[in-house]
């Protein structure tokens, strides 16, 4: 009897933890770039009707395919997000002119505010605090707007090694979703330390911040592939989990999956459930299809085996 009552709590909690998982994939995001959706004949073949698609805006791409991309996601009934990168942004003119046109022609009413991986800003704009300083957004009546969280530092803004700027700005950012009639929330960079993300999501709770979190992570694709794009965006402490994987043989062969990272984040989101961590957003770094297909069988898995 007592091995029966052991098989079953281990199935419960099996059940338990495979649930919490499920519940963290639901209502993912995604991002495409103008140059990579031209590829995609039909996106509804593979991404949930509704969804956020996020759109990078890379330094060299035209507002045009921009706000072409947009207008096609929209048309596919996709809730889109587009960057506004400010370094790109020569000043409030021009961004009107780019919010203008994501509203009229494209039906946009959402944006990721972002500094942009410019190292000096094209002109008078040099972050998303001043993005928001504009009022534009507000003025064209945007309903939500996502800003850039940095659960590992940023030294393009704390070039100190600190976080006392990133800091100051996330409380800025705090104080203005309290007077605007957008929602709000903070959109990370991919990590692969579990440890780093929870540890920062407490700390900047217990500063006051009440910013729902949506955590980057990166989709599957070659480690190889990973390790460059961790180092160019200046990923932190989770580049040594990447380090100690590509010292083991037999997982340097086998394309990189998230699993591991994100039932660590969802056994923590289960016993917090109070944690500002609210839902993932995914980087497609070995392509969008392959992200989104990963994303849908590990939801069907998890759902076959709550049943």
């Amino acid at each position: 009897m007592a091995i029966l009552n052991l098989f079953k709590n281990r199935r419960a909690d099996e059940k338990a933890e495979r649930a919490s998982f499920g519940a963290l994939l639901d209502g993912y995001s995604i991002e495409v770039m103008p140059r990579t959706a031209a590829k995609i004949e039909n996106f509804r073949e593979f991404l949930p009707a509704g969804m956020r698609v996020y759109i990078a805006h890379i330094d060299g791409t035209p507002i045009e395919d921009m706000v072409s991309t947009a207008k096609r996601l929209t048309d596919d009934g996709y809730a889109v997000m587009p960057h506004v990168p400010a370094r790109l942004i020569r000043d409030k003119a021009m961004l009107e002119d780019w919010i203008s046109r994501y509203v009229n022609e494209a039906g946009v009413s959402q944006a990721l505010l972002l500094a942009g991986g410019l190292t000096s800003p094209r002109g008078e704009l040099e972050s998303s605090l001043q993005l928001l300083e504009t009022g534009l957004f507000d003025r064209y009546g945007f309903k939500r707007l996502h800003v850039a969280g940095h659960p590992e530092g940023n030294k393009d803004i704390d070039k100190d090694g600190t976080t006392r700027l990133i800091d100051r700005a996330l409380k800025f950012k705090q104080a203005y979703s309290e007077n605007t009639d957008a929602e709000m929330a903070i959109v990370t960079q991919f990590a692969f330390d579990a440890g780093s993300i929870t540890r920062w999501a407490e700390r900047i709770a217990e500063a006051g911040v009440t910013l729902p979190i949506h955590l980057g992570v990166a989709g599957p694709t070659k480690l190889q592939t990973l390790i460059k794009f961790a180092i160019s965006c200046g990923v932190g402490p989770s580049l040594s989990v990447l380090q100690r994987r590509a010292m083991d043989l037999s997982k340097l062969l086998i394309p990189y999956e998230p699993d591991e990272f994100l039932s660590e984040i969802a056994n923590y989101k289960a016993t917090h459930p109070q944690s500002l961590i609210e839902q993932i957003h995914v980087f497609p770094l070995g392509g969008i299809r392959a992200s989104a297909d990963w994303v849908n069988e590990r939801k069907l898995k998890n759902r076959v085996a709550t049943q």
